[in-house]
């Protein structure tokens, strides 16, 4: 999740303007825009490949499981970390892997219904057809609110700190997550919130990095929010704080109006997901 209200990648460019609205609602019912071509990455495997997203755009769910079952195919057989476990579940997550048949079983099991979980049934299906271990890699709720409490140390060892925080959280970090943060809030969100926030969203980017590291010798895939995946601020910075040496590639899935010059290695653009206005529910 990008902050603790919206999730990563949901916010979105509004396309159409008042006076063109029902035109533009008529584009979107009769005349859908063509499907994308998928980007074409001809470079090998990685050690580390994360997969972007936008939560909501069922287009872009499609386009990234294309991508891992393209490399599956051909043989790749990484583990597969998810933003929609959270860490603490690993133990359960690792039984229902092991021992369910289908995704709808793993997703009764894990009992997380603030995703859509239609739109992530694809990746557990090839998860248990290639027996591919799913890694829980998300911080929880309880544990970001405490973050943004307490400071982003405090759901960290010794240890991550040590690899992770031995010098202050670059600045570069601080400052473009504040301004996602916001973006995504509408720009109505009490300063005084703001650092709290920017703390939860490090802690999960560092969890993330770390359990992703964890799993070595054997390849990752990440499964996550663009901003998760972006290299600037993202989990590939912590990863390459942490391992300069690691062979990390991005690819973000992005609608419209979303652009991050240099965030990825490569991009994926779609349609925008017809919503409704989301911040509709800040002005009010």
């Amino acid at each position: 999740m990008n902050t603790l209200i919206l999730r990563t990648g949901a916010r979105v460019t509004v396309l159409c303007g008042v006076l063109a609205l029902a035109a533009c609602g008529g584009l979107l019912k009769n005349s859908p825009p063509p499907a994308p071509v998928p980007v074409a990455d001809s470079l090998p495997n990685p050690q580390v490949l994360l997969l972007g997203e936008v939560h909501d755009n069922a287009q872009g769910h499609r386009l990234r499981f294309d991508e891992l079952r393209r490399r599956v195919a051909a043989g790749w057989r990484p583990a597969i970390a998810m933003e929609q476990f959270d860490r603490e579940t690993q133990p359960l997550l690792t039984r229902a892997a092991r021992d369910c048949a289908d995704p709808e079983c793993i997703i009764r099991v894990m009992e997380q219904p603030r995703w859509d979980w239609s739109l992530y049934r694809p990746v557990l299906d090839l998860a248990i057809s290639y027996q591919l271990p799913l890694i829980a890699a998300n911080l929880s709720r309880s544990d970001a609110s405490r973050v943004v409490r307490d400071g982003v140390k405090w759901s960290m060892t010794p240890a991550m700190v040590s690899t992770y925080l031995a010098a202050p959280i670059p600045a570069d970090i601080v400052g473009a997550q504040k301004k996602e943060i916001q973006d995504g809030h509408c720009g109505m969100l009490p300063d005084m919130m703001i650092d709290g926030m920017v703390n939860a969203q490090v802690a999960r980017d560092i969890w993330m990095a770390k359990l992703i590291r964890d799993q070595a010798p054997r390849d990752v895939v990440l499964f996550a929010g663009n901003g998760h995946v972006r290299k600037d601020i993202g989990v590939p910075r912590w990863l390459k704080i942490a391992d300069p040496q690691l062979n990390v590639r991005a690819i973000g899935y992005l609608e419209p109006g979303n652009s991050y010059p240099g965030a990825f290695d490569l991009t994926q653009s779609m349609p925008a997901q017809p919503r409704p206005d989301p911040c509709a529910k800040f002005k009010k």
